[in-house]
């Protein structure tokens, strides 16, 4: 198995732009899921050509003007840190398509990919339409901001939200999976993670493993790492004193999210809220 955990690699692309991370073909075991994440000085310009793939531009923080074919989409961004929890502008960019970023401040932008199989229309995806969702109970909450969820009629392949989980709390929990092609009852989805962690010196556990240990990792994850999930369950574990965020990209060759739980696990869930 490819290793799952990646540091940033911090190399400089152009004047201005560095690479953060870029979990490619080539260098990952996913073959739905891509992911990419740059920096960018104020003035400097991204710009990449798709062709097979469609993207989702995330706006993480600082603010930026994205254009993409004949359609440009001025200041976006919301914050200055993830940590201030408000949500965030996104671009939804289809396959076969021109695009590129321009930094209005220093910047940092997740480049979330996945097949594109129509030529879609581009889209902005504005954090003003994004309404935080509060799940689970005791010390297993979380809240969630839908950047691009099935119900959204959007992308051929892609799916994108962001997770605020508090301090003591366990995320992606009780663990569930999602890598078998049986629906209704569980979709096919490979994942990655991108964390942060505030304050940044901290860190989280998270668990991939299958249901036979044939996959069987757990990784001490720092700020600013990736985490791909080519199969199995993946909970994360937050260390008291520390509130995780991550952004989580899915696809696979369906473009909805039914998950399962580890049978082993899921009588927590049938616990009162008290």
């Amino acid at each position: 198995m490819a290793n799952l955990l990646r540091k940033s690699e911090q190399r400089a692309l152009s004047k201005g732009v560095r690479i953060v991370h870029d979990v490619k073909e080539g260098n990952t075991p996913l073959e739905y899921v891509g992911f990419a994440v740059i920096d960018l000085e104020e003035g400097a310009v991204f710009e990449e050509t798709l062709t097979n793939q469609e993207c989702c531009a995330v706006i993480l923080t600082g603010k930026a003007t994205v254009v993409a074919g004949e359609q440009t989409f001025e200041s976006l961004g919301t914050r200055k840190s993830v940590f201030e929890k408000v949500p965030t502008d996104s671009v939804y960019i289809t396959k076969e398509e021109t695009y590129r970023v321009q930094a209005e401040t220093d910047a940092r932008i997740a480049l979330c990919y996945a097949p594109g199989l129509t030529k879609r229309q581009n889209r902005l995806l504005s954090g003003k339409d994004i309404q935080p969702e509060h799940r689970g109970i005791k010390m297993n909450q979380r809240s969630v901001h839908n950047i691009l969820p099935d119900s959204l009629d959007v992308a051929d392949s892609l799916l994108v939200v962001e997770v605020y989980t508090e301090s003591g709390n366990f995320s992606s929990y009780p663990p569930h999976k999602h890598d078998q092609d049986n629906l209704p009852h569980e979709s096919f989805l490979e994942e990655t993670y991108y964390h942060e962690q505030d304050p940044p010196q901290g860190f989280v556990f998270q668990r991939v493993y299958t249901d036979d240990r044939s996959l069987d990792e757990t990784m001490t994850v720092e700020h600013g790492d990736v985490v791909l999930v080519p199969a199995g369950y993946h909970p994360v574990g937050v260390p008291d004193g520390y509130t995780s965020y991550y952004l989580n990209v899915m696809a696979g060759p369906k473009r909805t999210w039914k998950f399962y739980n580890d049978p082993a696990h899921e009588w927590i869930l049938d616990r009162e809220d008290s």
